[in-house]
């Protein structure tokens, strides 16, 4: 018999290694049928950020619409290779490799240099800064390859404790706040239904409606909805007399994508010509290189914890890291103008990830405009201080200092560069003064530093540190052979395990 008031007692809840109630997790199939249509889903979602990433580096460069549909195009392809690779061979998990914001800056740098202001012509103007680019790129790609397959980044991400890792995973999602509401308030009367229905249809319609299609299609049902919509508006000439920029971001038939892309078109290495390469252009990269790869380990631990798999291991991290370095180096060889990161976008693995790459390297480009909010890398790093002892004041410091030196920080990098032109570090070396401007201008990498740093060193001879930390609630993941579920997550074949050893 239940004792008087120990029904009514609030429980804790209890700290689960794996992500419970998960539809699709890593190991899953969905039917063939509900794969393709994900698939094709998950590539509308992709397609976004390299569009924006195009806009903003083509026009720099010298190219014209052609010029950017044929970025996109090879921008779409590669990311379909890397992601095939990352999810084939590298850490196993249900990331995305598309284009990276925090490449923009290398390639900016490269763009607008003197050395290809004697260019009068646009086009040879395109293509040597594109040259000069692939060279930095494929020199930057080095830094994760000899990372992750010689096992530094292993050695690396084994300090990491539960507690250094929220700031990490958390201001992957977050960091990227500038791109949020801002961007979808340049068309608000179609960024604002998009993101309702979305929600509507992601959150409260599957539970009213006890069905779960809804949450699992609801980005290309909103899509199509807010489409039409557009299309409505525009026939109906909502926009003829507005500005150029309202115009450019609310019609659909001012992109010029369709008319300047080729109906068939494969790229290829050195499609631009041989690639050119500058030694401080070539430092500047490697600096967003490892931002990126910074930014992708926060993003590997939110796509563990999201596809219901145990935490990572660091050697799985590791695997992961040099991937995603062959992945920068397919970046150059091809010619996508910037570089890649990993971004969270579903749960499932297997066939849904196959089927979605081939929609991403045949259908190249479809010509839609849509604001997607998705802060699962956030959530997912809050998730983590359940492993954390949340009444420590050393967890609390930790915690509130990193987070607020991770937003800081960065705007403050950002105003001074408004403001003035230039970054707010000033020496003789321009290269010197943009690596530090590409360190300092993202929140997960400077959020990720100080958490770490504070974590090491900070009481760190107490007896109750590591349980604060969290670390006691990891250690069995450390290693990949200590629990039998991580080879079941992130093991590779038997065929390539020889190759790849994950121990």
């Amino acid at each position: 018999m239940t004792a008087p008031g120990k029904a009514d007692e609030f429980v804790p809840h209890p700290v689960k290694d794996q992500l419970p109630g998960v539809d699709i997790c890593v190991n899953s199939n969905p039917p063939w049928p509900e794969a393709v249509i994900l698939a094709f889903q998950h590539y509308l979602v992709m397609l976004g950020t390299t569009v924006i990433i195009s806009t903003v580096i083509v026009p720099q460069m010298g190219g014209g619409i052609a010029e950017k549909a044929q970025v996109i195009q090879t921008w779409l392809f590669v990311a379909g290779l890397n992601t095939l690779l990352q999810t084939w061979f590298g850490t196993r998990l249900p990331v995305v490799m598309g284009g990276s914001f925090r490449f923009i800056l290398p390639s900016l740098s490269i763009v607008l240099s003197n050395r290809y202001s004697a260019y009068i012509n646009p086009h040879d103007r395109f293509v040597r800064s594109m040259r000069g680019i692939q060279g930095a790129l494929m020199v930057a790609s080095v830094l994760p390859i000899l990372a992750g397959f010689l096992g530094v980044w292993r050695i690396v991400t084994r300090i990491l404790s539960p507690l250094s890792a929220v700031p990490l995973v958390t201001l992957v999602g977050l960091g990227l706040y500038q791109l949020g509401f801002p961007l979808l308030a340049n068309c608000i009367e179609l960024g604002l239904p998009e993101l309702i229905i979305l929600i509507l249809l992601s959150q409260y319609f599957p539970y009213m409606w006890k069905s779960r299609r809804l949450d699992q299609f609801a980005v290309l049902i909103s899509v199509a909805i807010v489409w039409a919509y557009a299309s409505l508006l525009t026939a109906a000439g909502a926009y003829k007399n507005r500005p150029l920029s309202t115009q450019l971001s609310c019609r659909v038939d001012r992109s010029g994508l369709i008319s300047g892309a080729s109906w068939i078109k494969f790229p290829y290495p050195f499609q631009w010509g041989t690639p050119t390469l500058d030694a401080g252009d070539a430092f500047v990269m490697m600096a967003a290189a490892l931002v990126a790869l910074i930014e992708s380990t926060g993003t590997f631990i939110a796509a563990s914890r999201y596809s219901s798999a145990t935490p990572i291991p660091p050697s799985v991290l590791s695997r992961g890291a040099g991937w995603l370095g062959i992945g920068l180096l397919l970046d150059g060889l091809f010619g996508t103008a910037s570089g890649c990161t990993a971004s969270v976008k579903v749960r499932g693995r297997c066939r849904f990830y196959t089927v979605a790459n081939i929609w991403s390297i045949v259908l190249y480009l479809v010509r839609l405009h849509m604001y997607v909010l998705l802060p699962n890398a956030a959530s997912a790093g809050l998730g983590l201080l359940q492993f954390c002892h949340l009444n420590s004041y050393r967890t609390k410091f930790i915690l509130g200092f990193s987070l607020f030196m991770g937003l800081s920080v960065p705007q403050y990098f950002n105003q001074y560069v408004i403001a003035t032109g230039v970054g707010p570090v000033h020496t003789p070396s321009t290269w010197f003064n943009n690596i530090m401007l590409v360190i300092f201008t993202s929140p997960a990498t400077v959020a990720a530093i100080v958490a770490l740093f504070l974590d090491c060193t900070l009481a760190r001879k107490h007896s109750l540190t590591r349980r604060d930390s969290g670390r006691h609630w990891w250690g069995k993941f450390k290693y990949f052979d200590k629990d039998p579920r991580s080879a079941e997550f992130y093991a590779l074949p038997l065929s390539l395990s020889k190759y790849f050893p994950s121990v």
